[in-house]
């Protein structure tokens, strides 16, 4: 094998208008100025004209991610877009309708198709019959490695065997050998298939870090793996020392990416995270500053009903904590992983 991802629409509070443009670093940020899921300036058009009804914008940007070759965008894009479609589909329908062989309209179609799926209690027999419309997708254009994180989630959700994952995972990484999201959805794959193997996991995403350049999203790939073991309940023991180099490689990859800017803030969310987990209160803190006002609802809906909230307390705590005055771990409604040998 190779060595080497549904977003709700932004949260907006009552009388607050939608804001796309980043913010400076400054703070703190007072609980009702906190956003969830913000989109950037470029995709908050496109979602608002599709409330609409009007598919353009949303064509128009998707065409520019794949003229430019931005894939690590074009997948956010591709995943925001088909969350949106989930309750107001008329302004992709009426895409396909005008251009059934748009590859853009195609794959956020195919990304829809795959999301209600992962809603059904047949998971696995639904997304069997949804996979022609990602091998369609795949076709549109042969540079693009999204169709191809479609497929490994796929993969995921279909109980798919090794060998055929290994197969997807060849392709994907032949277009893209860095791709966040490809890399992403390998990694969900391999802790089903390895389950509790958490070492394994930690090879993965280690030596897909390494290989990749300082700015790439891939650097942050290790921070998955410690987020994995760190709300799983089995496996064995991983040594401190590797969750914490986990955490400085994604430290190190947050001041190469914009402060105060949506785009990054899901890695800086999922940071926070972990570096609270590790009870690391000051790195915490100044993470807390440059990733601005933006709450995202991964990871925090993976503890709690309520990831805004959630997000909330947990800011408090981190200010608790940086002043000396720790209030505990990240409250969690779901429990989860926390060992008292790993602080």
């Amino acid at each position: 094998m190779v060595d080497t991802m549904a977003l709700q629409l932004p949260f907006i509070r009552p009388g607050r208008m939608t804001r796309t443009s980043p913010h400076p670093v400054r703070g703190p940020y007072a609980d009702d100025e906190v956003l969830l899921d913000a989109p950037d300036a470029r995709l908050g058009p496109a979602l608002v004209a599709a409330a609409r009804g009007d598919h353009g914008p949303a064509a128009g940007l998707l065409h520019a991610t794949r003229t430019a070759a931005e894939w690590e965008r074009r997948d956010r894009y591709v995943t925001r877009l088909a969350a949106f479609a989930r309750s107001r589909p008329e302004w992709l329908d009426a895409w396909l309708a005008t251009a059934p062989k748009d590859p853009d309209a195609l794959l956020v179609g195919a990304q829809l198709a795959v999301d209600r799926a992962w809603q059904s209690p047949a998971r696995a027999e639904v997304l069997r019959e949804v996979s022609p419309l990602i091998t369609t997708a795949a076709r549109g254009d042969q540079r693009d490695p999204v169709p191809w994180r479609l497929a490994l989630d796929h993969a995921l959700g279909a109980q798919a065997g090794h060998k055929y994952f290994e197969e997807l995972w060849a392709a994907a990484v032949r277009r893209a050998p860095h791709h966040y999201g490809c890399h992403v959805a390998a990694l969900r794959y391999l802790a089903t298939y390895w389950h509790g193997s958490h070492h394994e996991c930690f090879d993965f995403a280690d030596r897909a870090a390494q290989d990749a350049p300082a700015d790439a999203l891939v650097q942050a790939l290790p921070l998955w793996a410690a987020f994995g073991y760190l709300t799983d309940g089995c496996g064995p023991e991983i040594p401190r020392e590797r969750l914490d180099t986990a955490a400085d490689r994604a430290i190190a990859l947050s001041p190469r990416l914009p402060a105060a800017d949506p785009w990054p803030a899901r890695m800086r969310n999922l940071l926070i995270f972990v570096l609270v987990r590790l009870e690391r209160w000051a790195d915490a803190r100044e993470q807390l500053r440059v990733n601005g006002p933006y709450a995202t609802s991964f990871p925090w809906d993976q503890v709690s009903d309520d990831p805004l909230g959630h997000f909330l307390r947990v800011r408090d705590d981190i200010r608790a904590g940086a002043a000396g005055r720790p209030s505990g771990h990240p409250r969690s409604e779901r429990g989860g992983r926390v060992r008292s040998g790993d602080h």
